[in-house]
């Protein structure tokens, strides 16, 4: 997507001189386009329309954000709350008090508002352009618009509807400007109406990814309509997260209508009607085909809507140098994000059931393998696909990530610094005794909860190089969401055979073939679902939130290690401490067990903290500069 790019004219100014000139004065500038010249040129309103993709917001991204005063790393916003550690000595403090400020996540861009019902009204009124690229142009307009305002009422709450460029008089009262919130309902209502009035006025092209598609918006329609049907449902179990003006909380009588309209449009794109998706599988292996979803731009049939990069473009991001495994990697740096015992554990088996990884007997002997990998045998293929675990390669090369060796009467030999050698008792010659990608406790770019992330993840070398970078698409809306939120959505309904048959088949696609049974689906199962399915794509938080469970999963109490793996499957397991899982090698010349492995629960030093999810996090704050503006906003409640 084109950029519009203002030069700047020059100005000569010479002291003591002077131009009587007046065509020269009167000359219009040359370094930058006219209002005329703009609206009458479909490429140049397509520059300012890409302005306006360019900065839709998203709560998981690659790029820099400003956080306050500070620029953050993107991929911050894609490991959060406790699903990972984040193994960056800087960021240790995450992992270090007791949660969230009440600001935390707050969004209040009426600058991009006002942009955006510009840019509809001057298209609406540019006569020059043919009537199909105007039509077209405003109906991704109104998406963008209407995609901006379902992040504000995530983050908010009800917030004032504006659609028309407000214009100041110079009279010296301004409170004609000033609006005030409308219902949470209002803007469900305002983005689910949008969705439907733009849907056929937009093209149905599953091969546009980065631009608003029918599909696009139907997608944002059925997102936008079980969240609001959710927060209907479910916002009776916290009464206290209300406002009595409707800014905040919507009636429970308004479920069942969300949920119909999220399933009527969900039934939409799963027909056909907006072109042609289907979930990704192309490739045999089941975890590199879940995988490949994120960095697979060729005919890709699930991806839906996106934010795109391209190589030498400008537009790349430093992602998988990031978050890659750190030996032998381009730069020597990556591992930062790294998944948690507790996220590790919550991919079932294939036959579907929810157990521990084993790693002791029933007497509490430890349990010993033959191989790294075979203690994650058996296992939903999205947990490979999300998760590097120990055994795995990544970009051709076997991931070196092992704590020690123990000795047969259970002493541990291990180093304090990446791949240390030490002599083992009975040798002569010092040897590696901890991987290169650890674990080490405190090692910071290194894998110490025992895994690296995987998911959107670069495979191409050089990807994790400075210079190079990434063009690994942020996916926004896929296929597969679509199929899961129409099966909550007839689920909520009462209609669980059908919700039943949605459902499995996303899990069909991660070795999952034993399918569910509609007796069998309860409102565990759909959180655990999206959990594994859309973990670290920017879900869980908005998840936690519209079911009102965030405040019990993240309740400020420390995990003990009894209850790391205890609740699995259930939607309100508590999860406020990330955990590890370190494998050791055993060294007992003579004993059938030498050469195997065996894995210990490990909670890291540097996690001393434990995150306290309060009611006044559920919308975020309103900041006091944006209340004295508009004295007619109302706060948010708890708060």
């Amino acid at each position: 997507m084109k950029k519009i790019f203002q030069i700047l004219s020059i100005a000569v100014l010479t002291l003591g001189w002077s131009c009587n000139d007046d065509d020269f004065l009167n000359r219009p500038p040359t370094g930058q386009l006219s209002e005329e010249q703009i609206w009458t040129d479909e490429g140049q309103v397509l520059s300012v329309l890409g302005d306006l993709y360019n900065r839709y917001v998203d709560q998981s991204t690659f790029k820099t954000i400003r956080v306050g005063d500070v620029d953050v790393p993107g991929w911050t916003t894609v490991g959060e709350f406790n699903e990972a550690f984040w193994s960056e000595a800087g960021r240790y403090n995450n992992f270090q008090n007791s949660g969230w400020g009440f600001g935390s996540w707050a969004h209040w861009d009426y600058a991009y508002i006002r942009e955006m019902n510009l840019f509809i009204q001057k298209c609406t009124a540019a006569e020059k352009l043919s009537p199909a690229v105007r039509e077209r142009y405003l109906a991704e307009a109104r998406f963008l618009r209407a995609s901006y305002y379902f992040e504000l009422v995530k983050r908010m709450g009800g917030v004032p509807l504006i659609l028309e460029p407000m214009v100041y008089d110079y009279s010296g009262d301004p409170s004609y400007l000033q609006h005030p919130r409308a219902k949470e309902s209002e803007i469900y209502d305002f983005i689910i109406k949008e969705a439907e009035e733009i849907k056929d006025k937009l093209p149905a092209t599953p091969g546009e990814k980065s631009r608003a598609t029918q599909a696009a918006a139907l997608a944002m329609e059925v997102r936008a309509a079980l969240y609001a049907g959710s927060i209907a449902k479910y916002g009776t179990n916290t009464p206290a997260v209300s406002l009595p003006g409707g800014e905040v909380g919507i009636p429970a009588t308004m479920a069942n209508g969300y949920y119909t309209k999220a399933l009527t449009a969900a039934k939409e794109i799963i027909s056909g009607k907006a072109g042609t998706y289907a979930l990704y599988t192309k490739k045999p292996d089941l975890a590199e085909n879940f995988a490949s979803i994120f960095y697979d731009k060729a005919n890709n049939s699930e991806v839906i809507f996106v934010e795109d990069f391209k190589l030498q473009s400008g537009k790349v991001h430093y992602f998988t140098g990031w978050n890659q495994p750190r030996y032998g990697a381009e730069e020597e740096e990556g591992g930062r994000i790294n998944p948690s015992l507790q996220f590790v554990e919550a991919f079932e088996k294939l036959d579907n059931t929810f157990a521990p990884i084993p790693t002791t007997n029933a007497n509490g002997t430890p349990i010993y393998y033959n191989d790294q990998t075979d203690i994650f045998a058996g296992r939903d293929a999205r947990l490979a696909g999300t998760v590097i675990l120990p055994g795995t390669t990544f970009k051709s090369r076997k991931v070196d990530i092992w704590a020690g060796y123990q000795l047969g009467n259970g002493t541990i030999i291990s180093g304090d610094d990446r791949g240390a050698q030490k002599t083992l008792p009975g040798k002569t010659v010092p040897e590696q005794v901890v991987g290169f990608d650890g674990p080490i406790d405190g090692f910071e770019f290194t894998a110490q909860t025992g895994f690296y992330l995987r998911k959107y993840l670069d495979p191409v070398l050089g990807s994790g190089q400075r210079g190079v970078n990434s063009e690994v698409w942020l996916v926004r809306y896929r296929y597969a969401e679509v199929l899961l939120n129409a099966a909550e959505a007839a689920f909520e309904l009462g209609q669980a055979a059908e919700a039943a048959g949605y459902m499995n088949q996303v899990r069909a696609r991660a070795g999952l073939v034993t399918p569910l049974k509609a007796s069998e689906l309860n409102f565990d199962r759909f959180v655990h679902e999206r959990r594994v399915e859309f973990a670290f794509e920017g879900h869980l938080l908005y998840d936690m939130k519209r079911w009102r469970i965030a405040h019990l999963i993240q309740d400020g109490n420390a995990i003990t290690a009894a209850e790391v793996s205890k609740d699995l499957g259930k939607a309100t397991k508590r999860n406020t401490q990330p955990w590890g899982l370190w494998s050791y090698k055993i060294y007992d010349p003579g004993s059938a067990n030498n050469g195997k492995w065996i894995f210990k629960q490990v909670k890291l030093s540097r996690v001393t903290g434990a995150d306290r999810f309060q009611l006044g996090n559920y919308y975020s704050y309103i900041d006091d500069a944006i209340i004295s503006n508009n004295p007619k906003l109302v706060r948010n409640p708890n708060q």
